[in-house]
């Protein structure tokens, strides 16, 4: 693993103050961008949306020039990773042990690490708690992961892969980690983003290179979907074999071609 961690280069033992606000109160935002042959994909779209979560947290916009820079010396001090993730974190930094936070200025880490190509298809277990569509950080990619942490525990329990939740009224949300697809009548459907769902990188090309509509979605329709699948960076399009207790034939036909335009044209440019 390699860490860049307020303009330097650390090794694993890198350590942040115990007072920084993202690990005491979860005070703030990252961004996971894919490497691949060495390569990050999207980084413009992901810093995009990485000043949008920090703005719309309250804290200040990060340094993108910085966050190049540090994107580009991470990456060439690990030029060979074939897959892998790549990590921006961005907290409120040193401040008091309460909400408040301190003076000193946000924390800025970026780091990689190889990981294995997620399987072509995967499980999914609908979780028994809900995504509040109207929470102050509804949309925003917080480091304030917990209830993350605990879906994803209870549907790997279960034989998922991923949890996918419904939000307050009962429409189908997100993932922890991904945005959810459904095919109903040969129709490519995603939940909106008054659901609550963040709007994912993925996601939003799958919408511009294939089409999609976007409308809520009864969380019982999930039941009735002919092709579920899930977009993530990491995930690019992951065909879902089983929702719950029902098995789907995965890739199914739209999925398949999803799945075809978004390699054909993530390939053409790494920076779309």
């Amino acid at each position: 693993m390699i860490i860049w961690l307020n303009g330097a280069l650390r090794d694993e033992s890198a350590a942040i103050s115990p007072l920084d606000h993202g690990l005491t109160t979860g005070d703030g935002v990252f961004e996971t961008l894919k490497i691949v042959d060495g390569q990050p994909f999207a980084v413009s779209k992901h810093l995009d949306r990485l000043v949008v979560s920090a703005t719309g947290l309250g804290l200040p916009a990060p340094d993108l020039a910085q966050v190049r820079d540090a994107i580009a010396t991470v990456v060439k001090a690990d030029p060979d990773i074939a897959f892998g993730r790549l990590r921006i974190t961005y907290t409120g930094g040193v401040s008091p042990l309460s909400s408040d936070r301190g003076t000193v200025g946000p924390t800025l880490i970026v780091a990689s690490q190889a990981i294995e190509k997620p399987a072509s298809s995967s499980a999914i277990v609908t979780v028994p708690w809900v995504r509040n569509e109207r929470s102050a950080v509804a949309g925003l990619k917080t480091t304030s992961y917990a209830e993350n942490v605990r879906a994803l525990a209870y549907a790997k329990a279960r034989g998922g892969s991923e949890a996918i939740f419904a939000n307050t009224v009962g429409n189908l949300c997100e993932g922890t980690g991904s945005n959810v697809f459904c095919v109903f009548d040969g129709e490519l459907v995603t939940p909106t983003l008054e659901s609550g769902a963040l709007a994912g990188v993925t996601r939003n090309l799958v919408i511009a290179w294939f089409g999609a509509v976007e409308r809520d979605v009864p969380l019982s329709r999930l039941a009735e979907a002919d092709e579920i699948f899930l977009t993530s960076t990491t995930r690019d399009v992951q065909a879902i074999h089983r929702a719950d207790d029902r098995d789907l034939a995965a890739p199914g036909e739209v999925t398949a071609a999803v799945a075809k335009v978004f390699a054909a044209r993530s390939a053409e440019d790494l920076d779309p």
